[in-house]
C-alpha cells in the first residue's frame, strides 16, 4: 500500500556551500554541515514531526557526510516515528569527479548553464541524464518496498539539490525544458508529495522557477 506522503529533504548548508575553496581539498562526499546547517537541519526535522504527528516513517538517505549528519538532526524531533532508516547510494549528489579549483568549476558551471543541465557530463563525472537513471533505478525499489505488508504512512528521503530534483522529474514525468526550469531546493527544505484518493501523488510544495 502506498504511503499518505513521500517528504523529501536536502541537507543543510555544507562547508562546501559556504566556502567553495573546500573542493580543492575536501572530497564532495565528506563535507561536513556548517553551523548554520546543523540549525537548518534540526528546522527541518521540527517541520515534519508536525506533517506525520504521530503516523510512522520509513527513511532513505544518500550517504554522504552532509546528508547523514542532516538525517541525525532530523531523527532528533522524530525518532518515535522512525521504522526503519537506510542509506542508498543511488541518493547521492551528481559526481563531480574529483577534487577541483574554485575556478575550475565556476567554468564547469558556466558550460553547463549554456549546453543544458540535463545532458551536460561534467569531465570525469555525471550528467544529469546519469542520475535520472538512477532514481528510475531507486524509484523501483522504492515501489517494490511500498508492495511490503505493513509498509510505513510516510516516506522520508534525505537527499542532495540536483538529486530531489531529479528524482521530481523521473515521478512526475516533467519534460527536460520543465525540469531547466526548476531550481533546485534551498538547503534544508522540506518539500511534500501528497496522496490523493485515487493513489497519484500530487507536489503539494512549491519550488523556485527561473526567472
Amino acid at each position: 500500500m502506498k504511503p499518505h506522503r513521500i517528504i523529501l529533504v536536502r541537507h543543510g548548508n555544507s562547508e562546501g556551500n559556504a566556502d567553495k575553496s573546500q573542493y580543492m581539498t575536501v572530497p564532495d562526499y565528506a563535507l561536513n554541515l556548517t553551523p548554520t546547517g546543523i540549525a537548518q537541519a534540526r528546522q527541518a526535522g521540527r517541520e515534519i514531526s508536525q506533517i506525520v504527528a504521530a503516523e510512522t516513517v520509513y527513511v532513505y538517505l544518500s550517504p554522504y557526510t552532509r546528508t547523514r549528519q542532516t538525517y541525525a538532526y532530523i531523527e532528533e524531533s522524530i525518532r518515535a516515528n522512525v521504522v526503519k532508516a537506510i542509506e542508498d547510494p543511488r541518493l547521492r549528489e551528481q559526481d563531480w569527479g574529483h577534487l577541483r579549483s574554485p575556478d575550475v568549476n565556476a567554468e564547469i558551471i558556466k558550460e553547463r548553464d549554456h549546453f543544458g543541465t540535463f545532458y551536460y557530463r561534467i569531465p570525469d563525472g555525471e550528467s544529469g541524464a546519469d542520475v535520472y537513471d538512477r532514481m528510475s533505478s531507486f524509484l523501483e525499489t522504492l515501489h517494490r518496498d511500498f508492495e511490503k505488508p505493513g509498509y510505513p504512512s510516510n516516506v522520508l528521503i534525505v537527499t542532495h539539490g540536483m538529486a530531489l530534483r531529479l528524482f521530481l522529474m523521473r515521478w512526475f514525468h516533467l519534460t527536460v525544458e520543465e525540469f531547466e526550469n526548476l531550481r533546485n531546493p534551498r538547503n534544508g527544505q522540506v518539500v511534500v508529495m501528497g496522496k490523493k484518493p485515487d493513489e497519484h501523488f500530487v507536489l503539494l510544495s512549491e519550488l523556485e522557477k527561473r526567472s
